[in-house]
């Protein structure tokens, strides 16, 4: 099997800007009828972009690195078996091809493409790329986070300085939690300065790695929303970890995750948003 290796972070990015260019862009605002259907709800759609993209992206990843795993969205849908894998693999990709799909199907710039790898059930890497601004976050375990221009320039990202919770700036998808935390989290982020919902990890996550945001918090944990976010923010110096405090790691498809600048900051938002 290929190993992956730190110096393949280009090819990656070019990949994904590939699919964006030639799956992605041509479709947004010209989507036709039958080119997007529902999954799970109206609020959970899949389309033509989606799902020319990840094959796109599968094809290139298989072709370079024989016997990974490739773990996509939509793949996954249709097999919810790929997912058992995804630990016990020496290597895997997880991707998805379109984070944000309500937007982009609605016409709205707030998308993204998103790939994980994955080595032994740990990942170490993860890429983010805006196809509108055609710029890409990336990460390495231990080796920092950075955004990454069209000429290849590279900008380190800093998670924000903390600050109160009266002060910060977040997101909270309480739309998916259960009750009694769904109402309970609708008002208690009311405590905080600002609420962001851009229906898009690719972009609350860009906001929280370059300081742009404090927090989120997701109830939703699949692999191709949040392995690569929290490792991009991780290496920006953030911290996240699940509800009750344990880390999240690829194993993990529930349990809830805040992400946050420090412990405290968690610790914080922890204790208010769950206050009665």
């Amino acid at each position: 099997m290929t190993k992956f290796d730190e110096a393949h972070l280009d090819w990656l990015a070019d990949l994904l800007a590939s699919a964006a260019t030639q799956e992605i862009m041509p479709r947004f605002r010209h989507l036709k009828r039958g080119d997007v259907r529902r999954k799970s709800s109206a609020a959970d759609l899949v389309t033509e972009a989606d799902l020319a993209a990840e094959r796109l992206i599968a094809r290139r990843l298989k072709e370079r690195y024989p016997g990974a795993l490739v773990a996509g969205e939509e793949a996954c849908s249709a097999d919810p078996g790929l997912l058992g894998g995804l630990v016990g693999a020496e290597l895997a990709f997880v991707v998805d091809p379109l984070d944000g799909t309500y937007n982009f199907a609605s016409g709205v710039p707030l998308f993204g493409v998103m790939l994980a790898v994955v080595v032994s059930g740990e990942t170490v890497a993860g890429l983010v790329h805006d196809p509108v601004g055609g710029d890409w976050l990336i990460g390495v375990r231990g080796g920092g986070a950075f955004l990454r221009s069209p000429d290849r320039t590279l900008v380190p990202l800093r998670v924000a300085d903390p600050v109160n919770v009266s002060a910060m700036i977040g997101s909270v998808a309480w739309q998916f939690m259960p009750p009694p935390d769904r109402a309970l989290l609708a008002r208690n982020q009311s405590k905080c300065l600002s609420h962001v919902g851009y229906r898009c990890a690719a972009h609350e996550y860009r906001l929280l790695a370059s300081g742009h945001a404090h927090f989120a918090v997701y109830n939703r944990l699949m692999p191709w929303d949040h392995l690569a976010g929290t490792l991009i923010h991780g290496e920006a110096g953030g911290f996240a970890a699940r509800f009750d405090g344990s880390r999240y790691t690829p194993a993990h498809i529930d349990g809830g995750l805040i992400a946050a600048p420090d412990r405290e900051s968690w610790r914080q938002l922890r204790e208010e948003l769950w206050a009665d």
